[in-house]
């Protein structure tokens, strides 16, 4: 097992300095330039904001969710974020491009909030459910 770490960390070595060589080599300077702007500033966002952020919401489910429905606010929330990262870009550029490219040109915002709305019901049904189970299992066990 080792020795298929080795292969595997010399390989993705290798790969990254193919990756930084390409760059470096194919890039004009100003497109780095604005990379690494984006990639500090993703840092930033990512150690600033949405570290700290999860934290304070995981701390604020510990205390006001009950165990038994934290892990259905929980999943809700996680589905909730990724798929607002994906559409956080499309809603922005609405509109940048010409009609031809039909993609910017929908309602990305209201699909959005038609998404998490869906998100939630399925997690209120699912969170009824359990409840229900747990109430006939436990009249089933007396």
């Amino acid at each position: 097992m080792k020795a298929w770490r080795i292969i595997l960390a010399a390989t993705g070595i290798a790969l990254g300095a193919f990756g930084v060589f390409r760059l470096v080599t194919e890039m004009p300077t100003y497109s780095l330039l604005i990379l690494g702007v984006w990639l500090a500033a993703a840092l930033v966002i990512q150690d600033a904001i949405l570290a700290p952020s999860v934290v304070g919401v995981g701390w604020l489910l510990r205390r006001y969710v009950p165990d038994r429905g934290r892990r259905y606010v929980q999943v809700a929330l996680i589905m909730s974020a990724l798929i607002t990262v994906i559409a956080v870009p499309m809603i922005f550029l609405r509109g940048s491009q010409p009609a031809v490219k039909a993609l910017l040109l929908r309602n990305y915002g209201s699909n959005l909030m038609l998404i998490i709305a869906i998100i939630g019901v399925i997690s209120l049904i699912l969170y009824a459910v359990r409840v229900v189970r747990d109430r006939s299992a436990s009249v089933n066990a007396s």
